[in-house]
């Protein structure tokens, strides 16, 4: 574990997540996917002062972490493990759409989020 951590690169790391939750502030806006994604979940898109805290502290974490991942496995040279992960969060998101009963609108547009996510995340690492 403390090779794994000290060979990280953490600009990567911080750079993939905070620039994958900001691609997601616009993958969910009005602008892009937001007005029928809102629709497909059951909820009303409001103003930014408007937005659940719990949430975006929950989405800021989980791109973090998923950064790190990331991070981990491309300093350990295992990209594919990397796409792994990717493609399981993924699969659990469809998984959690439809027991929810979201549209498939919905569904696909969190999915495409996380797998755009994750090749903002692996960009990053190749770059810093």
């Amino acid at each position: 574990m403390e090779s794994e951590i000290g060979t990280v690169s953490w600009v990567a790391v911080i750079i993939g997540a905070v620039v994958a939750f900001l691609v997601g502030w616009l993958w969910y806006s009005p602008k892009l996917f937001g007005e029928k994604w809102a629709e497909g979940v059951g909820v009303s898109l409001g103003s930014a002062d408007q937005m659940p805290v719990a949430a975006m502290v929950a989405q800021i974490v989980g791109m973090i972490l998923m950064s790190w991942v990331i991070g981990i496995t491309a300093a350990q040279n295992a990209l594919f493990t990397a796409i792994l992960v990717i493609l399981a969060i993924t699969a659990l998101i469809i998984a959690n759409g439809y027991f929810a009963r979201k549209s498939p609108y919905a569904i696909r547009t969190e999915a495409g989020f996380i797998i755009v996510a994750g090749i903002i995340m692996i960009a990053c690492q190749g770059i810093f």
